[in-house]
């Protein structure tokens, strides 16, 4: 990615991110709802918009509904604030990457306990008592 289209994209993420928390009144995107990453493709003409939502599974389908029903005003809102020759199309996805971060971090602390358990049960050659022979 160029420089160019890594400042673009974060300008998008921070003017998406502005107007869903100011002006954007749909019942929908009530609860958390975060912008986490911005990806634009190499001609600028297309955006994929990562969403994160915190809630369950009905909430996400939800908001995303709503994000995508208010794609165009969103777009519309871009045109008039950003200096930009042209507005991407913007498609918004569900970012599920904290949700798997937090599955690997559950994975590996369960992992974890099974090898403290097995620790204090079968000690192992660096755990023998005092040496008798001094």
């Amino acid at each position: 990615m160029s420089r160019r289209t890594d400042r673009i994209n974060g300008l998008l993420r921070q003017e998406i991110s502005q107007l869903l928390s100011r002006d954007l009144n749909d019942p929908r995107l009530s609860g958390v709802v975060s912008i986490t990453r911005v990806e634009t493709s190499a001609d600028l003409r297309v955006s994929k918009v990562y969403v994160s939502v915190l809630g369950g599974p009905d909430d996400k389908v939800s908001v995303l509904k709503g994000i995508s029903s208010a794609g165009g005003f969103i777009r519309r809102e871009m045109r008039d604030r950003l200096s930009l020759k042209y507005i991407p199309d913007l498609r918004f996805t569900l970012d599920e990457s904290m949700e798997e971060a937090q599955h690997i971090q559950r994975l590996m602390d369960r992992l974890s306990g099974q090898e403290d358990e097995r620790g204090a049960t079968a000690p192992g050659p660096a755990s023998k008592g005092p040496s008798s022979d001094e």
